[in-house]
């Protein structure tokens, strides 16, 4: 992953990750941070999300809308990550070379993390040719393409004696981060962290309510209970959806599986002995579908088992899980930094799509997509659907 990554925050050990986890973790916590971030969700979803949707509505057009939010998910977390909008779901759905360049590298550092044999993959690397002579391609244009950013930010910020954005990358600079690589490093990782996994998680929690009619009406009924509300307030108070969405990640993991290497010799506590050097990967895809965990219901998609029912008010309570069972965002010290972020986006996106439209799949009801794993999971071929507009 060096390559692709270098020192960002998914790559490094020790005190090169402790500081960017302390750094970057009070960014995270700032409310100027959050108001930004909805303040982009809410831009993104209503000047582009809800007009393409409304057209192939009206056109009635199938569209893949796996692409769709994935494209979404790449101008937001850009404009987050960067202050730079690459325009990525345009109603022409251009071919941004960013974007292209950065898919192409995530595709193929995933090859070569699965490759069963590593030193194929380096001997290509060593002569520059096949797929990674395609890799350093993409990895030299998305590298390329950030560090220009990051001058171009600092050339602004020595202009002024302080930036007016607040996006990431302003606000490390603005500490006095001025090592051009260690900041692209920080950016690249997090715009990997924001661009696939939002976008992996939305794509089956649509597909799944479309095959749950009783669910979906649920999180209809609660969107509009909360329609009136500020934005921050109606998707905190939005349980059901939360629950649903919860439900739909323990399926189908953004990150279906991930991997740790043993410093020392050690023991599992089932005695199980791990030689130090070793790569131990857990599974987050296989873990939400063992009745160990889950009970002998764990093949149901039941919003239900993460909400207890206030016997007083009739509304329901989130019940959160302990992030050992359920560790989809990361578990102990290296829980996602943008869990909450992530959430706020995924929320919207759920009401202000579903408060207008149906998402209607053109693949046969009952019939399961093909769940694929790069770096962040994928639905193979795409998630076709056409767009219904809600009769009011």
């Amino acid at each position: 992953m060096a390559d692709f990554l270098g020192d960002g925050i998914f790559n490094v050990d020790g005190e090169i990750w402790k500081y960017q986890r302390q750094v970057a973790s009070h960014e995270f916590n700032t409310k100027s941070l959050r108001k930004f971030v909805e303040t982009v969700v809410d831009t993104e979803l209503n000047e582009r999300l809800i007009p393409f949707l409304a057209v192939a509505a009206a056109e009635k057009k199938v569209v893949d809308f796996q692409d769709i939010l994935q494209r979404f998910a790449f101008d937001n977390i850009c404009k987050i990550a960067f202050g730079y909008d690459p325009a990525y779901l345009l109603p022409s759905l251009p071919q941004a070379k960013f974007a292209v360049a950065f898919e192409e590298a995530v595709k193929l550092s995933s090859e070569r993390f699965n490759a069963i044999l590593p030193f194929l993959w380096k001997i290509k690397r060593h002569f520059n040719f096949g797929t990674e002579k395609k890799f350093k391609i993409a990895v030299d244009e998305v590298r390329q393409f950030a560090k220009q950013l990051v001058k171009e930010k600092q050339r602004e910020l020595n202009e002024k004696s302080s930036l007016d954005s607040v996006d990431l990358l302003s606000r490390f600079l603005s500490v006095g981060h001025t090592d051009e690589d260690f900041v692209t490093d920080i950016v690249i990782s997090f715009i990997l962290a924001g661009r696939d996994t939002t976008s992996a998680a939305l794509t089956w929690f649509f597909w799944l309510i479309s095959e749950h009619p009783v669910v979906e009406s649920s999180i209809l009924n609660e969107i509009k209970s909360k329609s009136e509300s500020p934005v921050y307030n109606e998707v905190k108070e939005m349980i059901y959806t939360h629950a649903s969405l919860c439900e739909s990640m323990r399926f189908y993991p953004p990150v279906p599986i991930d991997s740790k290497t043993a410093t020392e010799d050690n023991v599992l506590p089932d005695g199980t002995f791990v030689k130090k050097g070793t790569r131990v990967s857990y599974h987050p895809y296989a873990m939400g579908r063992a009745d160990k965990l889950w009970g002998k219901d764990w093949d149901k998609f039941k919003p239900e088992r993460w909400l207890d029912r206030d016997e007083v008010t009739g509304n329901w309570n989130f019940v959160t899980k302990d992030m050992y069972t359920y560790p989809v965002f990361q578990a102990g010290p290296r829980i996602c930094l943008g869990k909450e972020m992530a959430f706020l986006q995924m929320k919207r996106v759920v009401a202000g799509v579903l408060r207008r439209f149906k998402v209607v799949p053109v693949t046969e009801k009952g019939v399961e997509p093909v769940f694929i794993s790069y770096l962040t999971a994928k639905m193979k071929g795409g998630f076709h659907v056409t767009i219904e507009e809600r009769d009011h």
